[in-house]
């Protein structure tokens, strides 16, 4: 019964929020009215309601929410499949070096004053390129061996995070430098329907792959030997892990900036709701991110007069909760 609860409430909770995300902010739309302008999309309804009302809803409002939800779902299962494949708790999304990279690729793009659309092309671009270089050096015999993999992340995160700050040293500090460290810092603000539609492909296609191999996971933790004693091809199930995660985690940098935490934390209050068995785990972060990073938007977007970054709300919240868990659990994570 408990089990039947969970589920419910982590398939309940990320659909009450997409729906309060819908009429909550500065211009007041009730909650009744979302309905009908949601029901007047399937069924013939009378337009008995304002007009800015159905674009707040439909064009900003709701590209927005689900753009929240799929780079908080997206990070969360990236964070929990690495956390399992380097049998490392406290690995997140960025050890490839994808963020940096990413972030890196944003600044060339602003730097070269490229519209939004082409902005998140190069940024997308810059950070799968990142993670190829990252595996590449990695590689030895045939072989990535996990250290190998951290090593390489840390070396290409660092050349970016140099690359990153040279960028910024010789951005006009009038225009290009504040609009380079608005971006890092993340935001949705810019989200819109052709965004969402960019980012879509790419981080559904890294969740399913991801769901797909999550059984295998379990027996990724045992180790390499362990894993291939029992069949499992561990070099390939690695290179499958990392294309996926990189695909979600470069879209979500390429829109939404650096947003830390997310892959770091939420994995970890999975395991304290289901356990650590992959196969529960990786469906479960799917509910909570999404549910966690639309939760944050909505307060960076009405909390304040200003929008307030993404990265400084996860950061403030994500540091406390992870010393939490870091004192209650005493660092035995299963």
């Amino acid at each position: 019964m408990s089990k039947l609860r969970t589920v419910a409430l982590l398939i309940v909770i990320p659909l009450a929020l997409l729906y309060a995300s819908l009429f909550v902010g500065r211009f007041l739309v009730s909650p009744l009215d979302v309905a009908r302008i949601l029901a007047a999309q399937i069924f013939p309804l009378n337009a008995d309601w304002s007009k800015s009302a159905e674009i707040i809803v439909l064009q900003i409002r709701l590209p927005r929410a689900l753009m929240a939800m799929c780079i908080g779902a997206g990070l969360s299962i990236s964070g929990a499949a690495y956390q399992g494949m380097f049998r490392n708790p406290l690995v997140s999304t960025d050890i490839l070096g994808v963020t940096a990279a990413s972030g890196f690729g944003a600044a060339v793009a602003l730097l070269l004053s490229r519209n939004a659309f082409e902005l998140q092309l190069i940024a997308f671009a810059f950070g799968l390129a990142g993670v190829a270089l990252t595996y590449r050096l990695a590689r030895i015999y045939r072989t990535t061996p996990v250290l190998m993999l951290v090593l390489s992340g840390v070396v290409v995160a660092a050349f970016f995070s140099a690359c990153l700050s040279g960028a910024k040293y010789v951005a006009d500090p009038e225009s290009k430098l504040p609009a380079i460290t608005y971006w890092l810092l993340g935001s949705l603000n810019a989200a819109s329907v052709k965004g969402l539609a960019m980012v879509l492909l790419p981080i559904v296609a890294g969740c399913v792959g991801l769901l797909l191999v999550r059984w295998k996971l379990n027996v990724l933790t045992m180790g390499d030997e362990e894993a291939r004693s029992l069949g499992v091809e561990t070099e390939r199930l690695k290179g499958i892990i990392i294309v996926c995660t990189t695909l979600i985690t470069a879209a979500a940098v390429s829109v939404s900036g650096m947003v830390g935490w997310v892959g770091l934390v939420i994995p970890h209050v999975g395991r304290m709701l289901v356990g650590p068995d992959h196969r529960l785990l990786l469906p479960a972060t799917l509910s909570i991110g999404a549910s966690y990073l639309l939760f944050i938007d909505d307060i960076a977007r009405t909390a304040s007069a200003g929008e307030i970054p993404l990265g400084i709300l996860t950061a403030l919240i994500g540091a406390p909760f992870f010393a939490y868990l870091l004192r209650k659990t005493r660092g035995t994570w299963h």
